[in-house]
């Protein structure tokens, strides 16, 4: 991989307002870049002139004036407003070959288009979602001793970062699995990350509590003292610049959040309410621990607005963005 290495975009949901999107970050990026090609079925981007490739290295050199798409192995019969099971073969081969390109240097990043889930698992797809999915794709691929692995989701917007510890579980059932080893595991990859793909020399961790006031000595429960407190020490005694167990809800102010690189957060919500107030349209989701560098529009399919021309790609513009910075840091 070098400088000029092109990103992957996988082709998401077809039915959804991935195609849409697609085009519009095309159209706003075609003349800064980065270069990006697209994996997926030509004749689902009528909206603006493409380019057929046959291997990523020819997508730079095309993307100022034409959006380059490597052809997927059969024709996608893709309908707006509908998520089928009839098409997630397409959509899981789009992400198996961007993976690849992304392990074998070929291209810099993977950027995924958003999917529906429920389509993919009607056909028997066998991943809760992407995270997991590209976890299992990229197992074998080997880095150094010291970096730590392991899918961390992160919410990155222009003025926080927030990483839940915890991500779709019930309220109840993320307490039970809250512990002081996957408390240490998540900030550690993460504050690799901070530095290592964000550019942070000393990265400052805030990590918040469970309960309310998190736990105010106790009077409002343990979790804090008993499992995160501890996880806190063990960091610090690591080298780790990490802060808490903080309470969440004074955590996200301006004064705040100039405190600290990212918030680790215990529960799904508490991480994805402050970070999509701040930023709806343009937070990135970034999956961190993987031996790849991979980034994601932070929204879903939007099936009800798919084919009308009203979706928004600001979000996959920061998630391309993002994995092109991402990418150069990493040839550096």
């Amino acid at each position: 991989m070098n400088a000029n290495t092109p990103l992957a975009v996988t082709m998401g949901e077809p039915g959804g307002v991935a195609p849409e999107i697609t085009e519009k970050a095309w159209v706003q990026l075609c003349e800064s870049g980065p270069a990006f090609f697209i994996i997926s079925d030509p004749a689902l981007y009528p909206n603006v002139e493409i380019a057929t490739i046959e291997t990523p290295a020819d997508a730079p050199a095309l993307f100022s004036s034409a959006l380059p798409i490597l052809p997927l192995a059969k024709a996608v019969d893709a309908h707006s407003g509908v998520a089928s099971p009839h098409t997630a073969q397409a959509v899981i081969a789009s992400i198996e070959q961007a993976t690849r390109f992304a392990i074998d240097g070929a291209a810099g990043a993977v950027v995924t288009n958003p999917i529906q889930k429920s389509a993919l698992l009607a056909s028997g797809f066998a991943f809760p979602g992407h995270t997991e999915f590209l976890e299992a794709l990229t197992q074998d691929v080997e880095t150094p001793t010291d970096t730590p692995r392991g899918a961390v989701m992160m919410l990155a917007g222009p003025t926080l970062r927030t990483v839940p510890v915890t991500i779709h579980l019930s309220v109840s059932a993320a307490v039970k699995s809250l512990r002081p080893d996957l408390i240490v595991k998540t900030a550690l990859i993460t504050a690799h990350a901070l530095k290592n793909d964000f550019g942070i020399a000393a990265p400052r961790l805030a990590i918040s509590g469970l309960n309310p006031h998190a736990g105010e000595d106790s009077a409002m429960g343990m979790e804090d003292a008993m499992i995160i407190a501890p996880a806190i020490d063990e960091l610090k005694s690591m080298g780790v610049d990490a802060t808490g167990p903080l309470p969440a809800d004074t955590m996200f102010h301006e004064e705040a959040r100039a405190k600290y690189d990212a918030a680790l957060c215990m529960l799904h919500d508490q991480a994805l309410i402050p970070a999509k107030t701040l930023a709806f349209h343009d937070a990135v989701n970034v999956t961190l621990g993987l031996p790849i560098a991979r980034t994601s529009p932070d929204h879903g399919t939007a099936l009800n607005i798919a084919g009308k021309g009203a979706a928004r790609a600001d979000s996959l513009v920061a998630a391309i963005r993002l994995a092109g910075e991402i990418a150069a840091r990493r040839v550096r």
